[in-house]
């Protein structure tokens, strides 16, 4: 089920999609114009190489569709794609510091703990490595100086699945935070009390340590037998919730922000009530793809402000049109 304010959120951020593949890019285009038959200038040859830095866990497959969509910008754009994580804000500047002085053309980076990255974005940018910011601290992008910021408004998507908890009747809901200190993840849980008409008590579980997330979700079940929604803050722990939901004998819905293979599975069986999809394909491709066009062309997708990329809420009556994609990494 897409809200009819997420249709048009996807519409903007597929038309943007759609004119980072237009035919003055890429590879298929040089060839086109060296053949006299695409018009206007010839794509650049330099083949630029373009970095990523994030703030990823360890097993999160949310980024690895990310990563599915930057490197098909990249195949497309002649660009050589790096990748990094860490999900400590001071190493994660530590790699963002690396590909400056590997003098990359571009990076790409989250800002799921600006504080301890906002010194070295900015300093990259000061270096004349362009910056685009993802996912995480869009409100930070314009502050450390980066072009834009790709991704989903996080206090609006949690205020979304709080109107959402509301139709379906629920009284009191638990927000799991699998990364303390993760300020977008803060965000979606507030956004969710901001809207939700009943109770909200956040839950911070270890997102390294899938057993132990379990237990802990298991717990607060057992000893708060009136939960009737879980919501957690990425795919993965969807799944770790169901189980935990069926071992604490709970009736508890179990609803999730981000999609995956998975997640779709459990739509379809009913297992979970609905998911907030944030495109993170898009947020990879248009990322790498803005970066290459800016060099290339001097362009700015959005101008200068947030694109966005969700959200946009889906249920089992969805799960048709989403389990190719989910299964083939692009969803």
């Amino acid at each position: 089920m897409r809200t009819p304010r997420t249709a048009a959120v996807l519409l903007a951020a597929l038309a943007l999609a759609v004119a980072g593949c237009s035919s003055s890019g890429g590879k298929g285009s040089e060839e086109k114009a060296e053949g006299g038959t695409g018009g206007g200038k010839p794509a650049t040859t330099e083949r630029l190489k373009i970095a990523m830095v994030t703030h990823s866990g360890e097993g999160d497959t949310f980024w690895d569709i990310v990563q599915r969509g930057a490197k098909d910008a990249a195949a497309k754009d002649n660009v050589e794609f790096l990748y990094a994580a860490n999900k400590e804000g001071k190493e994660q500047a530590q790699l963002v510091q690396t590909y400056i002085d590997q003098k990359v053309d571009g990076i790409v980076v989250t800002l799921a703990k600006p504080e301890a990255l906002k010194d070295v974005v900015a300093k990259a940018v000061a270096a004349g490595i362009p910056v685009v910011t993802i996912n995480s601290g869009g409100q930070f992008s314009q502050e450390v100086g980066a072009l834009s910021h790709i991704g989903q408004d996080e206090s609006v998507a949690g205020e979304a699945v709080g109107e959402e908890l509301n139709k379906r009747g629920k009284k009191k809901a638990v927000c799991v935070i699998h990364e303390q200190g993760n300020v977008s993840l803060e965000e979606r849980c507030a956004g969710v009390k901001k809207t939700f008409g009943g109770t909200v008590e956040n839950l911070n579980v270890d997102g390294t340590n899938m057993p132990a997330s379990t237990s802990s979700i298991e717990a607060k079940l057992q000893s708060g037998k009136d939960i009737d929604a879980v919501v957690t803050l990425g795919a993965p722990f969807a799944a770790a919730s169901v189980q935990a939901k069926q071992n604490a004998g709970s009736e508890a819905e179990i609803d999730t922000f981000d999609l995956n293979a998975e997640v779709v599975k459990r739509l379809k069986a009913k297992e979970v009530g609905f998911a907030v999809d944030q495109q993170p394909y898009l947020q990879g491709y248009l990322a790498v793809d803005e970066l290459w066009l800016n060099k290339t062309n001097g362009n700015v997708i959005g101008g200068g402000k947030p694109v966005l990329t969700g959200p946009a809420l889906v249920t089992e009556k969805d799960v048709p049109a989403l389990e190719k994609l989910t299964a083939d990494g692009t969803r």
